[in-house]
């Protein structure tokens, strides 16, 4: 049995590290009224329990569980991305990744799963144990695991050092599961600590060995927030720069599949 409306209140409170009153006037409500709620006292109407989330921040797929654990009908869509209803949605990934050639870039899913990919992303692939490679792909373990791409990340302290405090906010900001067993996973592979970027520096650089030749990329994430529809708000699309001439001219002169 799911737990009562006002427990997962206070667990994302206390998950945002507020207190009731902090909450409280945040969202313009009495503290009093925020306890009652939390305690069972008191049921939210459908209205409340969607400010109060707002006030949170708690995703879209966790307000819905909110609501119905307030006994209310959910209110945001969650339509695949394979669903024919989906289908002009799908053709404008796909052309946003076609158009950023000839350089690489994907679509990923909330825990990271591999959506959509352009083909100069194979360059990414290459010695990729296959076992990687199985559906769903993940693109944090894919670049992180022994296995992966880390062997051939030439910054791979620095990158580490980057992304797993970046996946740890992550699991604790969306209080998926999943998220907390893959930080687990990857830290079991290497220490956390590494060098801090420059703060000069706008992006975090990687250093990628690729058919003898070395590549440095800068990545930029895109995110496309939507009212009522989980899985596109749930989509981010990660693009990825030359930060050199001569990745650059690698990309200008190879095949577009990488």
């Amino acid at each position: 049995m799911d737990e009562p409306v006002g427990e997962l209140l206070r667990e994302w409170r206390r998950r945002r590290k507020l207190s009731q009153l902090d909450l409280a006037i945040q969202a313009d409500v009495s503290a009093r009224h925020v306890s009652f709620v939390e305690t069972g006292r008191t049921i939210p109407s459908s209205a409340m329990v969607l400010h109060l989330a707002e006030q949170l921040g708690v995703p879209l797929r966790e307000r819905n569980r909110l609501l119905v654990a307030a006994g209310h009908a959910p209110v945001y869509r969650q339509t695949p991305l394979d669903d024919p209803d989906q289908t002009r949605v799908r053709a404008a990934l796909e052309q946003f990744l076609r158009a950023h050639a000839p350089y690489p870039a994907v679509a990923v899913d909330r825990r990271w799963n591999l959506l959509l990919a352009n083909g100069p992303f194979n360059a990414f692939l290459a010695t990729v144990d296959r076992k990687l490679l199985a559906a769903p792909v993940n693109l944090m373990r894919l670049g992180l695991h022994p296995d992966g791409l880390a062997p051939r990340i030439r910054n791979l302290e620095q990158v580490r050092g980057y992304l797993l405090p970046r996946l740890a906010r992550q699991a604790a900001t969306a209080g998926d599961p999943f998220l907390h067993q893959l930080y687990d996973e990857l830290v079991a592979h290497g220490p956390v600590a590494g060098t801090p970027p420059d703060p000069a520096d706008i992006a975090l650089p990687i250093q990628l060995r690729h058919r003898g030749t070395d590549l440095t990329f800068l990545s930029a994430i895109t995110t496309f927030g939507t009212a009522f529809d989980i899985t596109l708000d749930e989509i981010a699309v990660e693009t990825y720069l030359p930060a050199d001439e001569r990745t650059a001219q690698y990309f200008q002169r190879v095949p577009k599949n990488g």
